[in-house]
């Protein structure tokens, strides 16, 4: 009895270490330049790779020299709106994906707004909502799945600090002929390590889409025509 159940144990490791082998991490963010992402439309692109100083209130990018470990991906749209430039553009990957849990480290200023799109369709808010009752938050405010379901709680941290996502999803699923068979659902995100939606379905975009046309699969696309914010250490990971 006693063997059979460490052989048991055996097994359960392999399966689990098989699984584990079977995914693949991808970085679409490469530290060193703009490589493999795109905007869309015509405006300029005030997107930048440097290294950041930033607080609370004040967002600025230094130059590379070379590869470098602290690098950021960040949108430098001014955040005084009488000078240029008054707005900025989404950015998104040229890679799509489906399935996948996307890891990622951003930092807002005060007040500064973006998101995180999933198939470049359906949003995770970024948001300033430092400090906010729990019991006001809506579906604009930081952890929501916009204009879909508010955060479970706040979990929002001090603007000009790092913060974290870690997002599982699901795309939506269609048959041979192109119908949609299953909504897109995001399993559960966690914000900076606290559980701030689970097992959310969302039936269609959730509003400042790239295409509004659902796919089994679309790029990852950063939120850039709100205000500056900044992304490290991003991961997708794919089964």
């Amino acid at each position: 009895m006693r063997r059979n159940f460490f052989l048991l144990v055996a097994m359960i490791l392999v399966l689990c270490s098989a699984s584990a082998l079977a995914q693949t991490v991808k970085k679409p963010f490469n530290g060193k330049d703009l490589s493999g992402w795109k905007t869309n439309g015509n405006q300029e692109n005030v997107w930048k790779v440097g290294k950041l100083t930033a607080d609370a209130t004040t967002f600025e990018l230094a130059p590379l020299s070379g590869s470098d470990s602290t690098a950021v991906l960040a949108n430098m749209v001014a955040t005084n709106w009488n000078r240029p430039p008054r707005k900025g553009v989404d950015f998104y990957t040229e890679e799509k994906y489906g399935d996948c849990t996307v890891k990622l480290e951003f930092l807002i200023p005060k007040g500064s707004n973006s998101g995180v799109y999933l198939m470049g369709q359906y949003e995770v808010q970024i948001q300033d909502s430092f400090g906010k009752p729990d019991d006001r938050l809506g579906q604009g405010d930081m952890g929501a799945i916009y204009s879909a379901a508010a955060p479970a709680l706040n979990a929002c941290g001090e603007p000009g600090t790092w913060q974290k996502y870690e997002i599982e999803f699901v795309a939506p699923k269609f048959d041979s002929d192109g119908n949609k068979t299953a909504n897109a659902v995001f399993k559960k995100i966690l914000l900076n390590g606290k559980v701030v939606q689970e097992n959310v379905e969302v039936k269609g975009p959730t509003g400042g889409e790239l295409t509004n046309r659902e796919a089994p699969t679309g790029p990852l696309m950063l939120q850039g025509n709100h205000g500056p914010i900044a992304f490290r250490n991003i991961e997708v990971i794919v089964p």
